[in-house]
């Protein structure tokens, strides 16, 4: 007889896969505690646990199938027959075939703020993933069952001539342990939040400063990608536990560079309240705006560097529309970014089947990086924190800058955050004029940056040369350490300059800027990108 032990926390699809091994296979199905009630109300004839073991439930259920009756009957080796001897004659059981198994729902009781700490810890499951490593250990014999998908092919695997194959059980197997090991880091990360406080226990806060003992990672292969950095490099892509997928709705599939820059791209627009765009080439931002239209911003941030864009990674804050997808399709663009994209534009986007057409979930709060055979976390750089609180911010120059001027350096800083250190960056009040990053010293970036500047003065994309530019502001995402950087932009044309401050040479600098008739504005924060 085929025997099942079905004891699911995820009621999905339960009943009829009951009902479809009842009517082919006239097996018995064991069951305990709620999974036993849901089938008996569909009118399946259940065997309890209980009665299998000849031993009641007790301590409100936290005992049931921690059994050697239920352990022999699924970890009996079917083609030993010791096993199977001392299974009948020692144990008197019989073997299980089927585990229909999945977990107390620990990470959903984590996420509610009013689970208190005794209550997430009887959230622990304990009888379930001894079950479930038991079923898969012993594959060849047993089917273990964890997400109800699989329903439907376990019917068929069990209804085939010869019975389920190999690889079916191992396939099955291998998503046990993942399940397993998936639950198992959910506990660690959460046990490791807890601490003591008056002699309690308490659950602290999660915070960006808090990082765990230990760092427990269970992550999902989502794709294999198309190749690494290299085409020679083999490369895939896994997130964690909680974070959603990306959707390609058209395109070719994406590659490791692909990836890193649409996460480049989306991280850029997230720091904007207002419709934002961004072109982005390896990693850096070669273009960025704001308007109130998603599609003007867009075009400003191509036109920004309109050779740069050319394959370039667009990345925008908001619905990608049909008048946007127009823009879009008149350049070469490897990839665009957004968090919806409208139906009416997908008719347009599909006349370049080979641009990628990304929809992205929010952006993750961790920074994971492999360094030295290990890994690197720390909490993701947010620029908008900056904006949450101002007050640490100040002027430091003689002249107060212009309203005006203080729009536009919130933006070089938003910018300037993005790009390569060392990073100084040049932009009008809400586009992008100059990028420099990426260099081993501060003022070759801001070189790079205002020497833009003067190659659209010379192609005649501007008409008078640096510094009779209009203003600009300047950003850079560290302190100059001296006034030639600062010297630089001011050439370019900037009015006014936005930076965290710090040096031992503030003094220095702070007299150029007011030489140059600048404001200028200290942070107190920097933001280094390696």
């Amino acid at each position: 007889m085929l025997r099942v032990l079905a004891s699911v926390s995820d009621k999905t699809g339960l009943v009829e896969l009951a009902q479809q091994l009842k009517a082919r296979f006239d097996c018995m199905i064991l069951s305990t505690g709620g999974t036993a009630k849901a089938l008996e109300a569909a009118k399946v004839t259940v065997m309890p646990v209980s009665a299998f073991t000849n031993v009641p439930e007790v301590m409100g259920g936290r005992v049931k199938t921690i059994h050697p009756k239920i352990a022999g009957g699924i970890l009996a080796r079917r083609h030993v027959q010791l096993d199977m001897d001392e299974l009948a004659d020692k144990l008197h059981s019989a073997e299980i075939g089927v585990v229909v198994v999945n977990l107390y729902p620990f990470v959903a009781a984590a996420a509610k703020p009013e689970t208190t700490v005794d209550g997430l810890i009887e959230e622990i499951d304990i009888g379930g993933p001894s079950l479930l490593r038991a079923a898969a250990k012993n594959f060849r014999d047993v089917l273990v069952v964890v997400d109800p998908d699989d329903y439907s092919e376990v019917v068929r695997q069990l209804s085939r001539g010869g019975g389920p194959t190999l690889e079916f059980r191992l396939y099955l197997a291998q998503k046990a342990f993942a399940h397993t090991a998936d639950y198992d880091s959910a506990i660690s990360g959460e046990m490791d939040g807890l601490s003591v406080l008056d002699g309690q226990l308490v659950r602290t806060a999660p915070s960006t400063g808090a990082l765990p003992n230990y760092l427990t990672l269970h992550l999902r292969r989502r794709r294999v990608l198309r190749y690494g950095e290299n085409p020679h490099q083999p490369a895939a892509w896994y997130s964690l536990r909680g974070s959603g997928d990306i959707h390609i709705l058209q395109g070719k599939e994406l590659s490791f560079t692909n990836i890193l820059d649409v996460h480049a791209a989306a991280t850029i627009v997230d720091e904007f309240d207002e419709p934002a765009a961004c072109v982005v080439k390896h990693t850096n931002p070669c273009g960025g705006a704001t308007s109130e239209f998603i599609a003007d911003a867009y075009v400003a941030a191509r036109d920004a560097d309109p050779v740069s864009a050319f394959g370039g990674i667009v990345g925008l804050n908001r619905t990608l529309d049909a008048e946007t997808a127009r823009h879009i399709v008149t350049t070469f663009i490897e990839c665009v970014v957004a968090p919806e994209v409208a139906g009416e534009a997908l008719p347009i986007l599909a006349t370049k089947p080979n641009m990628r057409v990304v929809v992205s979930p929010m952006m993750g709060q961790l920074d994971l990086r492999s360094a030295l055979g290990g890994i690197l976390q720390q909490a993701r750089d947010r620029v908008r924190d900056d904006f949450a609180d101002t007050s640490g911010w100040k002027v430091v120059t003689k002249r107060q800058p212009t309203a005006d001027e203080i729009v536009a350096m919130e933006f070089a800083w938003r910018i300037c955050a993005a790009v390569k250190s060392n990073a100084v960056v040049l932009t009008a009040a809400n586009r992008t004029l100059g990028i420099g990053g990426g260099q081993s010293n501060r003022v070759g970036s801001a070189k790079i940056a205002r020497g833009f500047l003067l190659m659209e003065y010379e192609e005649g994309k501007i008409t008078v040369p640096p510094p009779l530019f209009p203003w600009c502001a300047a950003a850079s995402d560290a302190f100059f350490p001296f006034r030639d950087g600062l010297d630089v932009v001011a050439k370019a044309g900037a009015t006014a300059v936005i930076q965290p401050g710090g040096s031992k040479n503030d003094d220095e600098v702070i007299a150029a800027a007011d030489e140059h008739d600048m404001s200028m504005v200290f942070t107190g924060r920097r933001h280094f990108r390696h």
